[in-house]
């Protein structure tokens, strides 16, 4: 009989530093992401956590989107716990600071789910990766399909900081390259604790335009701004092109948003792959519920560091894993992601969806409009300088 083989002993534990909003005002969005970073270690290292022969521990803190929190926290990691890779962030003004220090301490950093295109455009640097996607391709997301559909004189009504911005920046020039005008030059822009919208939302019925982009991704203020265009009219007069957010802000929007079509960045509903029948499942066991928007930027974010590690065998030096991730392609829970060597930014799908119930028990909230390929974003990127 063929004598089994000798195993290879573990090389040294491989500590990964992770940093997310658990507590503070985006902890919807935080945990979402790391419970998925878990899950996706699991499924990438068939259950056993080890990756290029090395076991892995990933070490966990809170940043509650506070940028002096998250630049102590990420300094303690890498000085202290030793980390060798740090990846997180759900508030992009964080992630900005926090890649500025991975590059100082030569540490490759992933911003999941942080979604400003900046990160990966005008403050890129080589030690940044994003798997999650960002704001520019939501704006081209919805774009051709909006222009098609719906008209081309628009508004735009975003949160006054770093994400809303960025947002809004790359929905006008994705809708701008189609030939789609903007009612006033600059966005109209809400601060983040606005309680009374009357204001803005007059702007808006006084302008008339074919479609409002919505640009919020603060679950309190955001709840007030959906249910006062519900009661002030614009609801019923003007079709929204938003991003539908969490499970749980789905199920606080007013009745009269049903029917609405907007951008989904994921939702467990949708995809039909290995990756997300294990994320639902896994998410549904360990968790007690669906994964929700951002499980899966998490999840396929772990599935990249893993795919890295295998190839460099557990080397985290910069310029060996920078080498492996350029070009990287992982099979994730929406399909085929693709991570751009120009840009350090993921390509994977898209979902424009048509909100058909906020109380579906099973939380099957949208009915699929159109899946956005990879191919999509690359033809339109090509127009569009969303950097």
């Amino acid at each position: 009989p063929t004598p089994e083989p000798t195993p290879v002993p573990l090389g040294e534990p491989l500590k990964i530093g992770v940093l997310s909003d658990l507590s503070g005002p985006l902890l919807l969005f935080g945990n979402e992401m790391a419970n998925g970073l878990q899950l996706g270690f699991e499924y990438a290292t068939d259950g056993t956590l080890v990756a290029g022969n090395r076991p892995i521990e990933l070490i966990i803190k809170d940043d509650t989107s506070n940028v002096d929190t998250a630049a102590a926290a990420a300094r303690e990691l890498i000085e202290s716990d030793g980390v060798e890779i740090l990846i997180g962030n759900t508030s992009s003004a964080v992630a900005l600071q926090i890649q500025q220090i991975a590059l100082e301490n030569d540490v490759v950093y992933f911003a999941a789910p942080a979604a400003s295109a900046d990160i990966t455009g005008k403050n890129f640097n080589d030690h940044t990766f994003r798997v999650c996607r960002n704001s520019a391709q939501d704006g081209l997301t919805m774009a051709s399909w909006s222009v098609e559909n719906i008209g081309k004189n628009y508004l735009i009504l975003a949160e006054d900081y770093n994400f809303g911005k960025a947002t809004a920046a790359g929905f006008q020039a994705a809708f701008g390259a189609l030939g789609a005008t903007f009612l006033t030059e600059q966005p109209i822009f809400a601060p983040s604790d606005t309680t009374d919208f009357t204001s803005y939302i007059t702007q808006v019925k006084d302008a008339k335009p074919d479609g409002l982009i919505l640009i919020w991704a603060t679950n309190t203020s955001g709840t007030i701004l959906f249910e006062q265009l519900g009661t002030q009219g614009v609801a019923d007069e003007i079709p929204f092109i938003t991003g539908f957010s969490s499970n749980d802000t789905v199920k606080l929007l007013d009745k009269g948003f049903v029917g609405a079509t907007g951008l989904i960045v994921y939702h467990y509903s949708l995809p039909q792959t290995e990756a997300n029948d294990y994320l639902t499942q896994g998410y549904n066991d360990k968790f007690g519920g669906n994964p929700d928007l951002f499980s899966e930027c998490g999840f396929a974010t772990a599935q990249a560091v893993v795919a890295a590690l295998n190839a460099t065998g557990g080397d985290t030096a910069s310029e060996a894993l920078i080498g492996a991730l350029e070009g990287l392609t992982v099979e994730g829970p929406k399909g085929t992601y693709t991570i751009r060597p120009e840009d350090h930014q993921a390509l994977a799908p898209m979902y424009i969806v048509k909100l058909v119930n906020t109380d579906d028990p099973d939380e099957k909230f949208f009915e699929l409009v159109k899946e956005v390929s990879a191919e999509e974003h690359i033809e339109s990127s090509g127009r569009v300088d969303y950097g």
